[in-house]
């Protein structure tokens, strides 16, 4: 974890206790940006990033979500989000550290940041509390579910009939992880689709924490996340002045080269949001904030942080 990075426990409303990791902003703070970080990750990935907005006057908030790195549930066991009702304590977690920034930083806008299924969480969240956010950033996510979708939890009925709910599952990964890795040419390991920096690809592999085999009920909650995401009732509910980012990678193959990013922006303009920002970087991966172009991407993101806020 990076030095410059505060770490504490916060005790969420829903039983978890979060690992919640804390950047204040350099000098007089213009907002907060809370990241929602991806699966089989962690907060502290974000250090450099939350770096790069501290010096821009942002005060960064992540946490470790249920079933990854430090945070805790009597429920939640590594790879696990919960017996039940995972999605939806994912979300009141985030509510949890919402709430502290609010107590935390009265008055300053606040922006809501996720990566991949970071960003289904994101949107997800702010289906319920838009009206406390001032902007969202939804990066890299896959809100796709027709017939794939529907035969992943099809998949993941059948795994837990035969296997229960709180093993490993076999089968998604074959269809998301290790489909993926095969899109790439020439791959020097399994998890060359995160990026092209073979320095930072070796960080994650070396990383205990990151790369892990999610259960049957945590890849079920995703796809939970995935359906709701796209429901176009939910996403009626949020305010249509909002500003949104979205962001993807031309060669990410976990959206589909970035097709699904501009798929959920054109449903956002469909449904009559008017400040929607779309970018899909050339010969990126699915972790732009850890690519070889990472100083172009994150400087994206803080510039247009930055317009919002202003």
């Amino acid at each position: 974890m990076s030095a410059s990075f505060q770490s504490f426990v916060l005790p969420s409303p829903t039983g978890a206790k979060l690992r919640v990791y804390r950047r204040p902003a350099d000098g007089a703070a213009r907002g907060v940006v809370q990241v929602n970080h991806g699966l089989a990750e962690h907060a502290a990935r974000y250090a450099r990033f939350a770096e790069a907005l501290a010096a821009r006057g942002f005060h960064v908030y992540a946490h470790d979500h249920r079933g990854h790195c430090a945070t805790t549930a009597p429920d939640a066991p590594a790879g696990r989000f919960a017996n039940a009702n995972g999605a939806a304590l994912v979300i009141g977690d985030v509510v949890a550290v919402h709430d502290l920034i609010a107590k935390a930083h009265p008055g300053l806008p606040v922006i809501v940041f996720g990566h991949s299924m970071g960003g289904l969480i994101a949107l997800n969240f702010l289906t319920e509390h838009a009206a406390r956010v001032d902007a969202g950033a939804i990066w890299n996510a896959n809100f796709s579910a027709g017939l794939l979708g529907r035969l992943a939890r099809a998949m993941l009925a059948f795994e837990a009939f035969r296997l229960g709910s709180d093993v490993p599952s076999r089968l998604l990964p074959k269809v998301t992880f290790q489909a993926w890795a095969r899109q790439v040419k020439g791959a020097r390991t399994p998890f060359d689709w995160l990026s092209r920096d073979g320095q930072e690809v070796d960080a994650y592999i070396a990383d205990p924490l990151c790369g892990w085999d999610a259960t049957v009920s945590m890849w079920r909650d995703v796809l939970d996340l995935v359906f709701a995401g796209a429901d176009d009732g939910n996403l009626r509910m949020i305010r249509r002045d909002m500003p949104w980012q979205l962001v993807g990678g031309e060669k990410d193959p976990a959206t589909n080269g970035g097709k699904a990013v501009l798929d959920l922006g054109g449903r956002l303009r469909r449904l009559g949001f008017a400040r929607v920002s779309e970018r899909i970087f050339l010969d990126t991966r699915h972790e732009g904030l850890n690519e070889i172009n990472r100083e172009d991407v994150t400087r994206h993101f803080v510039d247009w942080a930055v317009s919002v806020t202003a």
